[in-house]
């Protein structure tokens, strides 16, 4: 028998041996070979969870779970721009708790292929993290707000980080649990679980409104420090600079709010338990973003001028 005849028998009878299984790692290793990484399916986060952030799962051996660069700083309440998160972790208060390795896959991103919709010949190039990378980031948060190292515009930052470690835990060990059983969830089940536990860890994490904004009101309208309760101008400055914006976005806060809208009683009461339950994610961003104009500001004049250059005309407000 030739040497070539031998090879070639001996192979067939290696991927006879093989299991099915085995087989399929074998051809996504070639695919990805020869053409580079895929996404096999693309989803989005918008309709259920009210971020615009791309997902897909890639054709390696693994079925890499990715999500979009911009997604990854939009995921823990970052500005949604190109890198937000990159600026974040390298900031002088993550040195201490990022390590090499996070920076290094931040700093090499996932390149894969694309095809837009149906189409087999178009094909587009996207740029993404794998999924377990918002873990190690949101460890690393966690971290470094046990150590007191995070500011107070962080603290939003901090909450979403606590919201996504404890939601993806329960859900994981849920999912491991079907696996091991046999069950098959379906898709509307998985999504309706995980957005529960959003829900749940989100009221866990949840706080009062940060003792800075109030300090910062008072510093800037001159408002009397009581030795009991809590001034009525501060009431005033809550509903008017963080509940109406929300209230009156044209985004997904005001589809829940439509959706959800309270018939008769304390309209406002209602507004606040919506948020709280529903929408403690964009009450958090919120929130942030007015501390900021209030820590920016040197006067009253200053500081309402960005509030209406930011939410006066309330034809948009992004969440």
């Amino acid at each position: 028998m030739k040497k070539n005849e031998s090879k070639a028998i001996g192979g067939a009878a290696r991927a006879k041996s093989l299991s099915s299984q085995r087989k399929k790692e074998i051809a996504a290793k070639a695919a990805v070979a020869r053409w580079g990484l895929q996404a096999t399916h693309k989803g989005n986060f918008r309709d259920d969870f009210g971020i615009d952030v791309d997902c897909y799962v890639l054709n390696d051996s693994s079925k890499t779970a990715v999500i979009s660069q911009t997604g990854m700083g939009q995921a823990i309440g970052l500005a949604q721009r190109g890198g937000a998160i990159q600026a974040f972790v390298s900031s002088k208060v993550m040195t201490d708790f990022v390590g090499s390795e996070i920076r290094k896959k931040l700093e090499n991103p996932l390149k894969f292929q694309v095809r837009p919709g149906a189409s087999e010949n178009l094909v587009s190039i996207a740029y993404g993290y794998d999924v377990a990378l918002l873990i190690d980031i949101c460890k690393a948060i966690v971290a470094a707000e046990a150590a007191g190292s995070l500011t107070s515009r962080q603290a939003s930052a901090a909450a979403q980080a606590h919201t996504i470690l404890g939601a993806s835990a329960k859900a994981g060990i849920k999912g491991l649990v079907y696996a091991l059983s046999g069950y098959e969830a379906t898709k509307e089940e998985f999504i309706a679980a995980f957005k529960a536990y959003v829900q749940e860890e989100a009221k866990k994490y949840e706080k009062e409104f940060p003792n800075e904004l109030y300090d910062q009101w008072h510093r800037l309208y001159n408002i009397p420090v009581l030795d009991r309760g809590k001034p009525w101008h501060l009431m005033h400055l809550t509903v008017k600079h963080i509940y109406f914006p929300l209230a009156k976005s044209n985004g997904k806060i005001l589809e829940l709010v439509r959706a959800h809208k309270a018939t008769g009683g304390d309209r406002k009461k209602k507004l606040f338990q919506f948020l709280n339950e529903v929408g403690a994610r964009a009450l958090r961003m919120q929130i942030g973003r007015v501390l900021e104009m209030t820590e920016s500001s040197t006067s009253k004049i200053e500081y309402e001028n960005k509030i209406s250059e930011r939410f006066g005309g309330q034809t948009e407000l992004d969440i």
